[in-house]
Parts: structure tokens; C-alpha cells; sequence
């Protein structure tokens, strides 16, 4: 008889979420679900709060009604994955995702602040954002000061990733009105 290797048991979103309200997590640990893995965030200095900051300003003005900004709140994106990116610019919905929580079909674009986890979010986020079908992944990198908007999602990945610097600007797919200056996200 041969012997079988364990394997390890994947928590799916809901044993996930009872998790939580069973208090497993200490209210201010920063965790994500990740592949069925409970997974510990990094932890945010003041570089990245102002990141945040400036762009959850930027989009709220430009969005208006038509769309909601959700900081650092979860979207799930598959039965054993959810996870919270910076930020998720998400379709307006009158109940604000009070019903259930934000799914891919319901984001316009997901970006994700990178002081430390630069090389996390684009090996290990973005192609978990890809599979599910996020339409588009900004990764703001702050030590690099560059913006890398990830396009064209598949089940292999975004097919177009592109970077922009200091002096340029971008404009999200799927919200052609709201034209970002890098220089309006990065501090001198």
C-alpha cells in the first residue's frame, strides 16, 4: 500500500467570514483569502495611507454618484479567494454592497498600493485579479514612483501591462472620464 501525502484543507470564503465573526482574527489583523490560504497583509506606513488618500479623493470626485470607491474593503473574487485591495472603484449599486460584498463583475478597476508588496501583488495579486476577470489592475508603485496598469485579464493573465511615470497620465477603460496625472498620486 502506498501511502498518501496530506493535503491541505482549503477554506472556502464562508468558513472564511465565520472565521472572523467567531473572533479567530484579532480585529486589527490584516489578513486575506488567498487560494484557500489565510494569508497576513503588510503592514501600512504612512507612504501608503497618503497613496490611498490622494487617489480615494481623486476617483470620489471624479466618479461622483455613477460609481462607489471601497477602501481597503473585500471583493470576492472566487469560492476560496477574497481579497482587499486598496482600493475598488466599483459600479454604483443602491444598497452600496450591503446585500452582499463587491464580486468582479461589479469592479471597474482594483489598484493596489505597493510600498513593500510590489513583487507580491504583481506574481501572486494579479493574476488571481486576471483569472476572475477584473477588468483592470493598477499596481501604484511608491519606491519606483511609477503606475503599472494591468489590462486585458485571461486566465493566464493581464496581456497588457504598461508603465507610467512622472509626467504622464492614464485613464481607466472603463471610465473614460476619469483621467489621472501620475503626478497628482505621487508626493515630490
Amino acid at each position: 500500500m502506498s501511502a498518501v501525502a496530506p493535503q491541505p484543507y482549503r477554506f472556502n470564503v464562508d468558513e472564511y467570514h465565520r472565521m472572523g465573526e467567531a473572533g479567530i482574527f484579532h480585529e486589527d489583523q490584516r489578513v486575506e483569502l488567498i487560494d484557500g490560504e489565510v494569508v497576513e497583509m503588510s503592514p501600512i506606513g504612512s507612504p501608503h495611507v497618503a497613496s490611498i488618500n490622494r487617489l480615494n479623493r481623486l476617483f470620489v470626485m471624479c466618479l461622483g454618484s455613477e460609481g462607489i470607491v471601497s477602501v481597503q474593503n473585500p471583493v470576492r473574487l472566487s469560492a476560496h479567494t477574497e481579497l482587499q485591495p486598496d482600493l475598488a472603484l466599483l459600479r454604483a449599486r443602491s444598497d452600496d454592497y450591503e446585500k452582499r460584498l463587491p464580486i468582479p463583475e461589479d469592479a471597474f478597476l482594483v489598484i493596489e498600493v505597493a510600498d513593500s508588496s510590489a513583487q507580491s501583488d504583481r506574481k501572486l495579486k494579479a493574476p488571481l485579479y486576471a483569472r476572475a476577470g477584473i477588468p483592470e489592475l493598477w499596481i501604484m508603485d511608491i519606491p519606483n514612483r511609477t503606475l503599472e496598469v494591468h489590462t486585458a485579464p485571461s486566465d493566464s493573465g493581464y496581456g497588457q501591462v504598461r508603465n507610467y511615470a512622472r509626467g504622464q497620465s492614464v485613464t481607466p477603460v472603463a471610465l473614460p472620464a476619469c483621467t489621472v496625472s501620475v503626478d497628482q498620486i505621487f508626493t515630490k
